[in-house]
């Protein structure tokens, strides 16, 4: 039997002021190196929080800066099928952080990030809604159609 080892993470949507969603093009953690679109964010460090963690990877990835990025709005618990991934399943918190319009910088990237994150990229609902290439969640458009209805108060 696989030790079940677990990898706590905390995942951001980055919303813009035209509600545009800011994903960023990634290879898996796998031998066949599938790309696919996640929302910025990565691994809890040990005594940290996902609060600490969504915080410190906005600036890590994108170079913006917050101190506060509000309730967790998703959570998933997945089984991982990444043949080179160190770990056999994902915990990942979702947190919404609305921002002015930005470029991503990625002055504070580590050796991964610049090896992993092939590009970015702000997609509005409809086209993250009618996309061909894969996206990750896989309902993150029914995710982002949530948020954005409760924002509005609708």
């Amino acid at each position: 039997m696989t030790e079940r080892i677990v990898r706590p993470t905390s995942r951001l949507l980055v919303l813009d002021d035209d509600d545009r969603v800011l994903l960023m093009k990634t290879v898996a953690p796998d031998t066949s190196r599938f790309a696919r679109w996640i929302t910025p964010g990565g691994g809890v460090d040990p005594g940290e929080t996902h609060v600490e963690a969504a915080i410190r990877e906005l600036h890590e990835e994108t170079g913006q800066v917050v101190t506060e990025v509000g309730e967790v709005v998703r959570v998933d618990d997945f089984e991982v099928s990444w043949d080179d991934a160190d770990h056999t399943h994902g915990h990942a918190e979702f947190y919404v952080v609305r921002l002015p319009h930005f470029e991503v910088v990625d002055d504070d990237w580590t050796d991964d990030e610049r090896s992993d994150i092939l590009e970015s990229r702000w997609f509005a609902l409809d086209e993250l809604a009618t996309t061909d290439e894969p996206v990750e969640p896989g309902d993150l458009a029914e995710l982002l159609r949530r948020v954005l209805a409760e924002s509005s108060g609708a």
